[in-house]
């Protein structure tokens, strides 16, 4: 019998073992066979419901992987979140792909602010990107509700890729799916061949996507990258740190010696300097809460999970407590949590980001 794969994830199908990748009842493989749609039952799942079973890929797997990338001939597609920068950075990825051309492709370009300039976006990643060890052939912002923006990325990719194969990586969170649904559907005009979802680490095995002259554009799974903060939330807060909408930037006066609480998921103190305005970058129903310097880790520990959320609930039970990162600011700067937003800070000041231990707090040049 030929192997079949489910059009989801790739997985090859089985019916033996529900909590191994690729299981799908028999009568729903038979029909499965009969529509031509078959996927495996968490595939089918996640498209019908979006409803997540737990099916991880681990870090083991993802070097072999890396290394059949880095051993093919092949233009690397390397996605990585605009609004996320260190949390969808692949450790490693440049010792893999030493050989490989590799194109930077900036997603969710929609979320930002419409007075962000992509040309200073484009070079803010090239500079993180020179930091990291990565020398991309070309940086392309995108978004995957933007057709226009899909069609310059493949545009962009047939340039780069000069008749070889293209692998896309990146790690989980970062719009990849989506992405290559939205390539899938202008290529093929075939809607939703690969699960997309909201959820750290959901697509499994390759996936590949005929291209013309022959080559393939091969999907590749989500790494799971441990600083981000997608982890320590619950499907229904992921929307928190997942800005579906353009982010409407909020200014807030403050004095030295006051705090914003992120919701319950991060905080801002401004310690020293004139008062002046600081400008909040955070998805538009997250709740800013501004409060008294002193006393705030008190005021933290009592109105965590019902003023300040989210976490809420059994999240708060399990969230990491919060960990300081101070920076003394001479001019224009971005304070910047991982996978959360940034606030940008004007003048000279003295001031401290806390997060969830192991999410980054760090500092650019401001982006706008």
């Amino acid at each position: 019998m030929e192997e079949l794969l489910c059009i989801g994830c790739g997985a090859t199908i089985q019916t033996e073992d529900k909590g191994k990748l690729g299981y799908t009842p028999q009568s729903a493989l038979e029909k499965g066979l009969e529509t031509g749609e078959l996927y495996c039952q968490r595939c089918f799942r996640l498209r019908h419901y979006n409803e997540i079973s737990d099916v991880q890929l681990t870090d083991d797997d993802f070097l072999r992987l890396l290394h059949e990338v880095g051993d093919s001939d092949a233009l690397v597609v390397n996605v990585v979140d605009i609004f996320d920068f260190n949390g969808s950075v692949i450790p490693g990825l440049p010792r893999f792909v030493a050989g490989n051309d590799v194109l930077l492709v900036g997603n969710k370009k929609d979320i930002l602010p419409k007075s962000v300039k992509d040309s200073k976006v484009t070079q803010w990643l090239t500079e993180r990107a020179h930091e990291e060890g990565l020398r991309p052939v070309d940086v392309v912002l995108t978004s995957a509700q933007n057709k226009q923006a899909i069609k310059d990325l493949i545009d962009k990719i047939e340039y780069c890729r000069k008749g070889r194969d293209v692998y896309v990586v990146g790690v989980t969170n970062v719009g990849k799916s989506t992405l290559i649904n939205a390539i899938i559907q202008e290529i093929t005009g075939d809607k939703d061949i690969i699960t997309t979802s909201h959820f750290p680490g959901t697509t499994l095995d390759k996936i590949e996507i005929p291209l013309a002259d022959g080559s393939h554009i091969y999907d590749t799974p989500g790494i799971i990258h441990r600083h981000q903060m997608a982890h320590y939330l619950t499907a229904k807060n992921l929307k928190y740190i997942s800005p579906k909408k353009e982010i409407k930037p909020k200014t807030y006066q403050l004095n030295p010696n006051q705090t914003l609480f992120l919701g319950g998921l991060g905080r801002f103190d401004f310690v020293a300097g004139d008062k002046q305005g600081f400008t909040a970058y955070f998805d538009n129903e997250l709740k800013l809460h501004r409060t008294k310097l002193e006393g705030a880790s008190d005021f933290y520990d009592k109105h965590v999970g019902s003023l300040l959320v989210p976490p809420v609930g059994k999240e708060k039970e399990e969230f990491p407590a919060l960990v300081k990162h101070e920076f003394t600011i001479k001019d224009k700067t971005d304070i910047v949590f991982s996978g959360l937003g940034w606030i940008r800070v004007s003048g000279p000041a003295r001031v401290a980001g806390w997060a969830p231990e192991g999410v980054a707090v760090v500092t650019r040049k401001a982006i706008i």
